[in-house]
Order: structure tokens, then C-alpha cells, then sequence
């Protein structure tokens, strides 16, 4: 079995920083991409920022470009979305997803945490 448990979210002013963080356990083989996505309030589903594994090159959002920067430590399976000059309009619940292999010899599965809870107010 395989779990991503988030961290990290709260209740912050705008202009202010978070930093969410989402561990993976369990049987894992590898991990390649990694990203993390936000769902508003009556709103779609949308990708924030993600990172694959061996690239340097991250993928943002534009909205967050210049705000958010996405890592990962691969030692510890886990992937960071550092946030700041946050804006009201970045509140949502935040997901994390990552493709995972269980066994060297397995396919890719697309795993999803349970969401965090981001609020900006103005």
C-alpha cells in the first residue's frame, strides 16, 4: 500500500508564506513526477506545479510563477510547494499526486493525497 500525507496548510494573511509538504510511504520502487494541484471552492481541479524526477525544470502554474517553488527530496520521497506572497485568490484545498512504481517491474500508478486546507486572507 501506498499513502502521500500532506502538511503544512493553515490559515495565513495575503502576503504571507506557507509551506506544504507530502510524504510518500509504503512499497515503493521509484518515483517520477511529482506535482501538487488546488481545487477553489466551486472550481475545477487545476495543476499548481510539478517536478519529474532528473529534471531540474519545473512546471508552475501562471498564476504562481514567481510566488510558489516546487522540490522534492527523493531520499525521502517527499515533495515540498513553498508559497509565498500569498494572494486570497490562492485559497483552495491542495493535493498532492505522484506516479509510483511499487516493484521494479511494475507500472506507474498515480497515487493522490488527502488535501490540505489553504486560506489567504485580505
Amino acid at each position: 500500500q501506498v499513502q502521500l500525507v500532506e502538511s503544512g496548510g493553515g490559515l495565513v494573511q495575503a502576503g504571507g508564506s506557507l509551506r506544504l509538504s507530502c510524504a510518500a510511504s509504503g512499497t515503493i520502487y521509484s518515483i517520477n513526477f511529482m506535482a501538487w494541484y488546488r481545487q477553489a471552492p466551486g472550481k475545477d481541479l487545476d495543476l499548481v506545479a510539478s517536478l519529474t524526477k532528473g529534471s531540474s525544470a519545473a512546471n508552475y502554474a501562471d498564476s504562481v510563477k514567481g510566488r510558489f517553488t516546487i522540490s522534492r527530496d527523493n531520499a525521502k520521497n517527499t515533495v515540498y510547494l513553498q508559497m509565498n506572497s500569498l494572494k486570497p485568490e490562492d485559497t483552495a484545498v491542495y493535493y498532492c499526486t505522484a506516479d509510483i512504481s511499487r516493484l521494479q517491474v511494475a507500472p506507474q500508478a498515480r497515487y493522490w493525497g488527502q488535501g490540505t486546507q489553504v486560506t489567504v486572507s485580505s
